[in-house]
């Protein structure tokens, strides 16, 4: 998202920047009038009053669901039957019900509607809508790990049935069947229960009846034993109205709403994308907390504010409960509006302890507009095996190319081919290393996707070919708003191959965007995805090349004169979904559409595609990257970005980063280096910025803040075997990229709620970014006994649960290394990424305190699909004081391409290793012993080493020790 008006020309923007000095930056903050609270949201009103009167009721309040037990079947690793909704003087309510048990550990419960389902409702307006609740949510979310388990019926009787599963057969689901519930149980301790509140809510069909005017409103129904007529707001059932715009609601009152409790849990984490911290807020009120529920609908918001629960780009429905030693997760498959509070609860065995040694309960209250209730349990217990049963089933991020990884240059707008050029040549003469450059809209030819502006970007292909002789990429952007204008053969197709989405009486579609009147491409479509396709080919997309990828942005979707910025709920997809429907996953659908788009478009020779996307849902992980949106440049941001990257990746979507520098306003030199050197540990690292912001590029800062930004850049390319093996872990595994400290030390509560420092993948390398303007210091918080080195000179920090005070003035990054660690990385500085395909490595081996380390590299060719047939190499690197050697051994080398791979990188090797905390013993040494597999004899290279001064560690060097990367040898330290 942009400014909130059409945007000027660069010819006029340069003209305003002479006249203004370019001094004056627009004061925006995000608009509350133009999105919902609960209250203006009808079902999380309702939900919200439901549980309000249940609690009201206390002990006696039943919920009105219960099993019929006589409909329960056990079979194939499923359990399925029928929940009954009473509605006291009427019938009840059929709600099948299935429970699947997964051969991952994870418990699937989907709970539908029967007249729905089987379409026995009417519809109103004449809507030509789907009458069932949308099931479809998991085609596009899910990709595995759906295989049934064997399971056991631990027991069963009139009240309730047990059933025992998972690999070890230590989780349990007790089913109980008035009012319906399920504990979900591990080692006979309960971790997650369904229901235990009471507070399932499935609004069923039933038929509008008109009243006449000034008759009293009565409720269809009336809840058993809780929920009064006066109690139910049915003011929002029927229609509702919000920035005048009204929702027509043909199916009605249509909500699921679920609790679900965590017994002794008092951290959850997870449900992205929201500004605030990892360890996410109580949202009834309260000292420190949030009055709304954390809301996910993907919307356009500008300019948002931070500490707040409020919606933004895109939403990921997984959350994870913490506590020493366990973690568990749920999975909340919804894909329309949804919204959950949460709320921590105080629980003690001993009514006498005042408090004192009493367990936290977290409960938590999900609900969302329509949709089916289906829902995954996770039991774990260890963080990684959470993620690695969410990954199964969602996906495992993609593995990019390697450049895609490396510093992406981006501003709306860099405004010529030759300004293009200018700035590429620029990063050149100032040696500062970059990958990318990126183009906003203004590239094309009237806001007309996959057209140029002929009189600004007259070669495009030139530019390119200019850009690849350093083997650097372009980035242009592709939204999913087609501009409406006669003879734009885009959109001329687009309407008559009916591909586009229609709104409620199922015409085409239009709204406004950038390009003014539109229409919105329906990726939801398999033609419109092929249709899609075909626009990407070379032929078709002139002026593009091998070198060039997408950037899809504005794909919640943004309607700028729609309700909350985005389309109408009642507009209709393919199939005759509603919009209200599939909303979250509308972006992935695009973003889906566009990789399938790139990696078509070269068959002969297919290439990794790089798609960034702004908006999500579960499962776009396996398609791109994305980025926190639309920030401003103030400390704060920046501040926040950390928690809000960390929260994508525990969520499963590790490829994340945040604008650097801030999209709106104009950093200080200060602000503006700092955060450089915080984005050098983004996952995706890019610096972003508005229109009429300066122009900031890092060699426009000028001394030492140039030099300082340059250092962040280089030591990003200097990790980039750590960040690439980590990425490759994040493919493999769902390991985040950038750890929380629960994750790595799951066992230190002291820990749990810390946000503002972070672990990078498996390499023991711990990052606290300067946050705070003036400040020349940071606190890192130390959880475990291991020694920490300084990552630039080895000082030596040391002292389990403390805060150790460290020195970092502007040019100074605050980096620890955690001993245990073996860090690979290159040395030599490149102008790309791509110019360091064969440079050498260095080594850098840390101890822990029992003498030990270990690390792993993964290299591939950083472009093609060859390491899935073994084009690869995985190393695992072992280094053990007592044995005083250090080895290097396969992880794994299979496949057919494994031979014709390596023998491309026998001249790749290691020119240097480096061992921090070298004993005083090697003093003396100046030789170590090099064993080489396939060697008859070994031989002696020179080892030096150095003395540590002012607490910081001794060190020592082997240089030049002649071995291959991908090659089995020893190092004999003895």
């Amino acid at each position: 998202m942009k400014d909130r008006m059409f945007s000027l020309s660069w010819l006029e923007v340069w003209l305003l920047a002479i006249g203004f000095g370019c001094l004056i930056t627009p004061a925006v903050m995000v608009k509350h009038e133009n999105f919902k609270t609960c209250d203006q949201s009808g079902f999380c009103k309702r939900n919200r009053q439901y549980a309000d009167s249940a609690a009201t009721r206390g002990s006696s309040w039943t919920s009105p669901y219960r099993i019929d037990p006589h409909t329960l079947q056990v079979k194939e690793g499923k359990v399925s039957g029928t929940i009954l909704k009473d509605i006291e003087g009427h019938s009840s309510v059929e709600l099948p019900l299935t429970i699947t048990f997964l051969r991952s550990g994870s418990v699937r419960i989907r709970v539908d509607e029967k007249k729905r389902q089987t379409g026995d409702i009417e519809l109103r307006h004449n809507s030509q809508a789907r009458k069932e609740r949308y099931t479809g949510a998991g085609d596009w979310a899910l990709v595995g790990g759906l295989v049934p388990a064997e399971i056991t019926v631990a027991s069963s009787d009139g009240e309730g049935l047990t059933i025992q599963y998972g690999q070890e057969t230590n989780c349990k689901a007790y089913i109980k069947y008035l009012p319906f519930s399920i504990d979900f149980s591990r080692n006979e301790t309960t971790h997650v229960k369904i229901n235990s509140q009471g507070l399932m809510n499935m609004e069923h069909w039933r038929p509008k009846i008109e009243k006449q005017e000034n008759e009293p409103i009565k409720s269809e129904e009336s809840q058993p034993s809780a929920i009064t007529e006066n109690a139910i707001d049915e003011s929002t059932w029927w229609e509702e109205i919000f920035g005048g715009n009204t929702d027509s609601k043909p199916r009605g009152p249509e909500s699921v709403g679920l609790d679900i409790t965590f017994p002794n849990y008092e951290h959850v984490f997870g449900i992205p994308e929201h500004a605030g911290p990892l360890s996410l807020k109580e949202t009834r009120g309260g000292s420190g907390n949030y009055d709304q529920p954390y809301r996910m609908y993907n919307a356009d918001v500008f300019e948002y504010e931070m500490d707040s629960s409020m919606t933004l780009y895109g939403s990921i429905p997984f959350m994870q409960a913490h506590r020493q030693d366990s973690t568990v997760g749920v999975f909340w498959l919804n894909a329309a509006e949804t919204w959950v509070d949460i709320v921590k609860t105080k629980v003690s065995s001993n009514p006498l302890s005042l408090g004192i040694g009493a367990k936290i309960d977290t409960h938590t209250h999900w609900f969302s507009e329509s949709g089916v209730m289906d829902l995954f349990v996770f039991l774990g217990p260890t963080p990684q095996g959470v993620m690695q049963s969410y990954a199964e089933l969602t996906g495992f991020s993609q593995l990019p190319q390697q450049f895609a990884i490396a510093y992406h240059q981006c501003r709306w707008n860099y405004v010529t081919d030759e300004d293009v050029k200018d700035v590429d040549r620029k990063f050149n003469r100032f040696n500062i290393p970059y990958d990318v450059i990126w183009l906003d809209i203004e590239y094309t030819d009237g806001k007309k996707y996959f057209t140029w502006d002929s009189h600004t970007f007259p070669d495009p292909i030139g530019m390119g070919k200019e850009l690849d002789s350093y083997d650097r990429k372009l980035v242009v952007i592709i939204d999913p708003h087609i501009k409406n204008e006669g003879g734009y053969s885009v959109d001329e197709a687009l309407k008559s191959k009916k591909l586009a989405v229609n709104n409620k009486d199922n015409n085409l579609y239009e709204g406004w965007c950038w390009p003014g009147s539109s229409h919105w491409i329906d990726c939801f479509n398999p033609a419109a995805i092929k249709w899609w396709q075909d626009l990407f080919r070379y032929s078709a997309f002139t002026g593009t090349a091998s070198n060039t990828f997408i950037w899809n942005d504005m794909n919640e979707p943004s309607v700028f004169n729609g309700p909350e910025t985005t389309m109408p709920k009642d507009n209709l997809h393919h199939g005759s979904w509603e919009h209200r429907d599939v909303h979250n996953l509308n972006g992935l659908t695009f973003a889906n559409a566009t990789y399938n788009a790139l990696l078509h478009r070269d068959p002969k020779s297919p290439r990794r595609p790089f798609v960034l996307t702004r908006s999500f849902f579960a499962g776009s992980q396996r398609m791109g990257a994305t980025w926190t949106g639309d920030n401003q440049a103030n400390w704060d941001h920046l501040a926040a970005s950390i928690p809000m990257i960390l929260a994508n990746n525990i969520a499963g979507f590790q490829f994340v980063g945040a604008d650097v520098g801030g999209f709106f306003g104009n950093p200080s030199k200060e602000l503006l280096s700092r955060w450089y050197q915080a984005g050098a540990f983004y996952p995706f690292f890019r610096g972003h910025a508005h229109i009429d912001t300066r122009r900031r590029e890092p060699y426009l800062a000028g001394e030492p803040y140039t030099q300082i930004i340059t250092q962040a850049l280089r030591l990003r390319y200097q990790l980039l075997p750590a960040w690439y093996t980590a990425f490759h872990e994040a493919a493999t595994s769902g390991s985040p990229i950038v750890r929380p400290h629960y994750y790595v030390h799951p066992w230190d509560e002291k820990g749990f709620a810390v946000d503002d420092q972070f672990y990078i993948g498996n390499t023991g390398l711990l990052a606290k970014p300067v946050t705070t303007e003036g400040a020349e210091s940071v606190d890192f918080y130390i959880p475990d006994e291991e020694k920490y080195y300084d990552y630039f000179d080895y000082t030596v920090v040391h002292g389990k649960g403390k805060t150790h005070k460290f020195h970092a003035p502007l040019d100074k990054i605050p980096l620890l290394m955690q001993g245990g660690h073996i860090i690979p990385r290159k040395d030599r500085p490149r102008r790309s990424s791509g110019l360091m395909r064969f440079d050498p490595f260095t080594l850098v081996v840390v101890p822990d305190n029992n003498g030990r380390a270990e690390g792993t590299v993964y290299i591939d060719d950083g472009e093609s699909f060859d390491y899935q047939d073994g084009a690869y190499i995985h190393r695992r690197f072992s280094f053990d004081l007592s044995s005083q050697s250090l080895v290097s051994q396969a992880v794994s080398q299979t496949g057919r391409r494994s031979k014709e791979y390596h023998k491309t990188m026998t001249t790749v090797r290691i020119e240097k290793m480096v061992v921090v905390g070298a004993p005083a013993e090697w003093q003396s040494r100046t030789e170590v012993l090099v064993i080489e597999e396939g060697a008859k004899q070994g031989r002696s290279v020179p080892i030096s080493w150095h003395a540590g001064e002012s607490g910081k560690a001794a060190w020592a060097v082997v240089r030049d020790p002649g071995l291959a990367i991908g090659a089995q040898w020893k190092i004999d330290f003895s």
